[in-house]
């Protein structure tokens, strides 16, 4: 099913009133003619022990973290309040209202197979379709739907796509077990969301970077991370597929 979220691009009221920290400074960009609040962001210890600095980019509908070294090499410069203004109700403006997105309901007589069914999601949820039809059922994530398959003895599930494991991780909190015993998941990091992968050999460190992943040494220990900003990371993971397919991907469980 098809379900529709509002989106809440963040008021130009909001944007301004960030500019009251220190650091931070209003941006126009003058190949996309976006605008941006640029604010502080942590620095990181890279596999080399290089203090790599950072700085982070707040948009109507985006929050990105960039290194000093691609921020000087953009295309972004310090903007007046009224040119910002502008360039920022613009991209508000063309903000859909809405976003679509699919979801899986499990409905119909659900307690005879309740047991079967995955304990993360349990919440049983009331709606009406557009076409009138009432429906009561449990919301099934595209990662449960291998367990909902194998408990019912429905044979194999669709394949997660790049696009639907990237959200279950860095949306939802799933774990991905891929093959080679590496493992992807979403881990909080200086106070922000990463998602980081885990089982990785030293041998295997230079061709996962390869593949675009990012090495950082935290607490004298190295550690591997999918970049989140500009939209990067669902492509990165597919090239992590491609080499390291899908074995299972397993829901979090409910709080």
């Amino acid at each position: 099913m098809l379900r529709k979220d509002r989106n809440h691009p963040l008021p130009l009221a909001d944007a301004l009133a960030l500019t009251k920290g220190a650091g931070c400074r209003l941006l126009v960009n003058d190949q996309s003619h976006r605008a941006a609040v640029q604010t502080p962001a942590a620095s990181l210890m890279d596999d080399d022990g290089r203090i790599e600095l950072r700085t982070r980019l707040v948009r109507p509908m985006a929050r990105d973290t960039v290194t000093l070294d691609q921020f000087e090499r953009s295309h972004w410069r310090e903007a007046g309040a009224e040119q910002f203004g502008e360039l920022w109700e613009a991209e508000c403006a063309n903000v859909p209202q809405f976003s679509e997105s699919s979801f899986h309901i499990i409905t119909g007589l659900l307690l005879p197979i309740w047991d079967r069914l995955p304990a993360a999601n349990m919440r049983v949820y009331r709606f009406e379709t557009d076409a009138g039809e009432r429906v009561i059922g449990r919301l099934v994530t595209p990662e449960a739907l291998a367990l909902i398959h194998q408990g019912l003895g429905l044979g194999n599930a669709p394949a997660l796509s790049s696009d639907e494991a990237w959200r279950a991780v860095f949306e939802r909190g799933a774990v991905l077990d891929l093959a080679g015993g590496l493992q992807l998941r979403r881990s909080m990091v200086m106070g922000a969301y990463r998602v980081e992968l885990t089982g990785f050999t030293n041998g295997a460190v230079a061709q996962l970077k390869a593949l675009g992943l990012i090495s950082e040494i935290i607490a004298w220990r190295l550690r591997l991370f999918v970049p989140v900003a500009e939209d990067r990371g669902p492509a990165i993971l597919a090239a992590i597929l491609e080499r390291h397919p899908l074995l299972r991907a397993n829901a979090r469980a409910a709080a």
